[in-house]
Parts: structure tokens; C-alpha cells; sequence
């Protein structure tokens, strides 16, 4: 194992998703963790406390999920970059601090490594199903960022991104792994810190006198201050107006509300995250993310066999939703095939971007395993006819 003088790891490695997705929190800067055990995503944080002393950090054990996704908020303010992981039950807990984060524009990254439910459900075995609850679990209008890595390298190298992205758009990011991803092991690459791109935080540099912590930037972002840094500024879930005081009317709601979701919205060419090959003139194409990705790679191999051309294009980020890229990709192909560990979330929202120019073939799967590659195959073949 190496490492720098400042305890960053470097170099080659053989580890798994969930180790890999924690050196990436380190190496993004993340020195405060707070999280409650949960199978599958324990591993992410059970490393993080032992490394967490060599880099000068924070990892605090809370009583539930709760206590956990409102301790790294707090610590956002404090000055740190912070993140929770979870899964399952522990992530339906979180959704009322999501919004929290959302609404108060506090960057931090929420790791839900995806296990089998409803409730309790598989607590060891693989599912995709929390991709809806990721984009929609809290209350009220917002957005928010979520990618979805396939490798124990995605799971540093995305980590990292989840990081600057939240910097970039003071916003929680939602990387959503699964439990395959996570425990995987693969060789994985980490640079030098120096080669790391890192997005500072915006921070503010006008006198506490002239800060208003939601006056937004010409890109819709506010710049933050951290708290004992002689800046005075009110925090809060209310609605509220630039200087973060509750304002009780409905003109503030629609103004604040409506730039939470367009600071995300019109950065969406930017945060368009795909992997695409064979597209250009397929008749079909396959959409899919995470553990599926992967197990999609031979049915479309098998596709190309047969002769039929198939294209892969897998989404690393699924929120916000590429809908231009679909609709583009509509226009040339037949068919869309999409697995997921699911019964068909993401494919509503490909069937929906593609606007009835192509089919969508949902390939479904409750969870607790993956698909077959010939089941995959076999919605190609149909999709092709």
C-alpha cells in the first residue's frame, strides 16, 4: 500500500468498490463521515475510520441514519466536505435531511450502496430499485445530482466527481452504487493528489457587512461562508429570502424554488454523463447503468453476432436525466432496450425522452441477483424484428 507524506493513497491497487469509493472521498477532500452500519455499504465507512486518522479527519458512529444525514450537514458548515453512506431502509430515513441539504444548498455527497427491498428486503443481495426514490424521495420541487458507477474504478474516479459537482452546484449528490459495485474487487488506479482535479468551494469574498448566503451567482449558485469565520447568516429548511431569513409568502417560494431547480436544469449539457459505443447506426440500443452495464456487454456481443447492430449507451449520470441525448438517439434507432435491477424505473424515463420515435423494451429484474445475458439478448432480438 503506498501513500503520500499526507496519507493519500497512490498508485496500484486491488480492492473493491466499496473501499475504492472511500479513497475517492478522501482523495476529494472529504475529512468528516458520519453513518450508521448497514449491509451492503458498511465497508465504505468501516475504511474510512481506519484511514480516516492518517489524512486528520472526523468519522463519527450516530444512533440511526438520521442523526447521521444531519451530522454531515452540519459539518458542510463547519468547513468540511462530508458524506453518509447507507442502503435501503437507512436511505429512506435520509430523505427528509436530502431535502434539508436541497433546500439550504449544502454540498455533500449521499453513498447508497442498493441492496433488495421493499424495507428490509435483501440486505446482502443486489438491486437498482432506489433510482426513482434518489431523484424524487424528499418533498417538495428540487434537484439534485446522482451517478452511478460500474467498477471499483468509477468508484474512486465518481466519488471524486460527487465531490466537485456538490462544490460546483451546492447541491446533494447521490452516488448510487450497487451492492455488485460494491463488492467487486478490481485493480484500481489512484493518481498522484497533484494530478486530482478538485472544485474548491465557492466560498465567499465579500465582507460579512455585504454576504447574503442565497444571493445567487450569474450561474444561479451561492456562494457560501462557514460559520465562526465572522460571517452572521441564518440557516434554514423555511422558505427564505437572500439572506436566508423565513419569508412566509408565496413570491419568495416561487423564486427560490424555481432557482433550485434551474441551477440544475440549465446545467444540464454539463452534467450529461454517458458512455456510448456503436450508436451512430444502430437499430438497436441498449440503456443501462451500474452491475447491468456490464452484464449487458455480452448480450449485446451475442447481438452483433447475429448481425443485428446494437449500441450500448450506459448512463454514468442519471440525474439529471440525459433526455436531450435520448431524443437524439431516438431519431436513428428502432428500439431501446433498458435492464435494470428494477421492474422498470429508469425505462419510463427513456420511453418518456424518446417520445415515441423508438420503442423501449423494459428488461425487469426484482433484485437479488443479476440478469441473464440471454434474457438481454433475447429483448434485442425482439427489438430488432
Amino acid at each position: 500500500m503506498q501513500a503520500d507524506p499526507r496519507g493519500v493513497l497512490t498508485g496500484v491497487h486491488f480492492i473493491d468498490g466499496d473501499h475504492a469509493c472511500c479513497e475517492g472521498a478522501l482523495a476529494a477532500g472529504a475529512r468528516f463521515a458520519a453513518g450508521y452500519p448497514i449491509t451492503p455499504s458498511t465497508e465504505v465507512v468501516e475504511r474510512f475510520a481506519a484511514r480516516i486518522p492518517t489524512v486528520g479527519g472526523t468519522f463519527i458512529q450516530m444512533e440511526d441514519e438520521l442523526a447521521a444525514s444531519i451530522a454531515i450537514l452540519g459539518a458542510v458548515w463547519g468547513g468540511a466536505k462530508a458524506f453518509t453512506v447507507t442502503s435501503g431502509p437507512g436511505f429512506s430515513l435520509m430523505m427528509e435531511h436530502i431535502g434539508f441539504a436541497a433546500m439550504t444548498e449544502t454540498p455533500c455527497v449521499f453513498v447508497n450502496v442498493q441492496r433488495g427491498g421493499p424495507s428490509t428486503g435483501l440486505p446482502t443481495l443486489p438491486a437498482q430499485a432506489d433510482m426513482m426514490q434518489a431523484r424524487w424521495g424528499s418533498h417538495g420541487d428540487y434537484e439534485i445530482i446522482a451517478l452511478s458507477p460500474n467498477s471499483p474504478q468509477e468508484c474512486f474516479d465518481l466519488t471524486i466527481k460527487a465531490f466537485n459537482l456538490a462544490e460546483q452546484y451546492r447541491t446533494p449528490v447521490m452516488f448510487m452504487m450497487d451492492e455488485c459495485v460494491g463488492h467487486m474487487t478490481e485493480k484500481v488506479v489512484i493518481p498522484r493528489p497533484e494530478d486530482i482535479e478538485i472544485y474548491p468551494r465557492r466560498l465567499t469574498r465579500k465582507p460579512p457587512s455585504e454576504y447574503k448566503p442565497y444571493e445567487p451567482a450569474e450561474d444561479l449558485v451561492p456562494e457560501m461562508a462557514h460559520a465562526g469565520n465572522g460571517y452572521r447568516f441564518h440557516v434554514t429548511g423555511l422558505t427564505h429570502d437572500e439572506r436566508g431569513y423565513p419569508a412566509m409568502n408565496a413570491a419568495t417560494q416561487d423564486r427560490l424554488v424555481r432557482r433550485l431547480k434551474e441551477k440544475i436544469r440549465a446545467a444540464e449539457d454539463r452534467l450529461t454523463f454517458v458512455d456510448e459505443d456503436g450508436v451512430e447506426d444502430a437499430q438497436v440500443i441498449v440503456v443501462s447503468y451500474g452491475i447491468t452495464s456490464r452484464v449487458a456487454e455480452r448480450a449485446i456481443e451475442m447481438a452483433r453476432q447475429k448481425g443485428v447492430k446494437t449500441g450500448r449507451c450506459r448512463l454514468i449520470g442519471i440525474w439529471p436525466f440525459p433526455e436531450k441525448r435520448i431524443r437524439a438517439l431516438a431519431q436513428r434507432a428502432r428500439a431501446f432496450v433498458v435492464p435494470e435491477i428494477n421492474l422498470g424505473q429508469i425505462a419510463r424515463e427513456v420511453e418518456r425522452a424518446a417520445g415515441g420515435h423508438a420503442r423501449t423494451i423494459s428488461v425487469t429484474h426484482a433484485g437479488g441477483g443479476v440478469h441473464r445475458p440471454e434474457d438481454i439478448f433475447e429483448a434485442i432480438m425482439e427489438a430488432a424484428r
